[in-house]
Parts: C-alpha cells; structure tokens; sequence
C-alpha cells in the first residue's frame, strides 16, 4: 500500500496534480463535492459530474452504470441515475441543476471506468448549468476530506 501511495505521489507531483491523499482514495482540489459522494467541475456554465474516489472505493468493483437521457432535466441534490456494484447499488445525485448534454457511453461497456479514472474517463454526465448560486452548497476538497474523515470515523 506505502509503495502505491508513494507511485502515485511522485507522479502528482511529476504531473503537477494537486491531490490530496486519504489512504486509497483522493481529492481532486479544484472540484466542488456533495455529501452524497458526487463531485462537479464546471467550467463556464458546463458541469462535469462523477461519483469520488471515496465513493467509487466503497462500492467496489463497479458492474453497471445507469445513464440519463440526453436532454433531461437534472436538479440538485436529485437522483438521475445509479452505479451498481458487486457490493450494492447506489442513486447517483446531482450536485448541480440543469439539463443533460452528453452522457458518458464508455460507461456502457466499461462500468470499470468509474472505478479506475474516477476523476477523468469515469465522468458519468455533462450538464449545462442554469444556476451557479449552487456552487456555494457543494463542499471544496479540504471540506470533503474532513467530511470523509469523519463519516469513515462513524463506521
């Protein structure tokens, strides 16, 4: 575990990531998080959506991906979809509202995705967004890590 933690270390430091490590999982610094595990990069008034690496970590190998419909309407804090896993399934909330322009079809016939490239190929959707107030209810990555912290510290 020291040894992968240490890999990975070198390369965000290589590549110049800002990452913050919680044993196996990571925080991406420039994203925006829900305590429901969701994380958000919006650029303009484009949100990307995925599940976090702490998210993804516990449900354990990821076997299904359900997807919305391009067009749909999505609310915050709302289920649009679900990630099954061999573990359990679970609803995938928005972090943000708007409507859906383009959905991940990788994720059809590699679920894996979510849980090998949270952060990058295992996006699940792409809204345009109608409402960047939002932003102020979603946790920064050093309130996510304390969130994670203290919800694990439960269990």
């Amino acid at each position: 575990m020291a040894s992968r933690l240490l890999c990975a270390s070198r390369a965000a430091s290589y590549l110049r990531i800002s990452v913050f490590h919680r044993g196996f999982s990571s925080v991406i610094k420039d994203l925006k998080y829900a305590d429901s595990h969701e994380w958000v990069k919006v650029d303009g008034n484009s949100a990307t959506i995925g599940i976090t690496d702490h998210a993804q970590d516990h449900l354990g190998d990821v076997v299904y991906v359900e997807l919305p419909e391009v067009g749909v309407t999505v609310k915050q804090g709302a289920s649009f979809g679900a990630v099954e896993s061999v573990k359990a399934t679970s609803d995938v909330n928005s972090p943000v509202s708007g409507k859906v322009v383009e959905v991940n079809e990788e994720l059809s016939s590699s679920p894996a995705l979510v849980n090998s490239s949270p952060y990058e190929d295992g996006w699940i959707i792409k809204v345009e967004t109608d409402n960047a107030g939002e932003l102020k209810k979603l946790m920064d990555a050093d309130q996510y890590t304390k969130f994670c912290e203290e919800e694990d510290s439960k269990h």
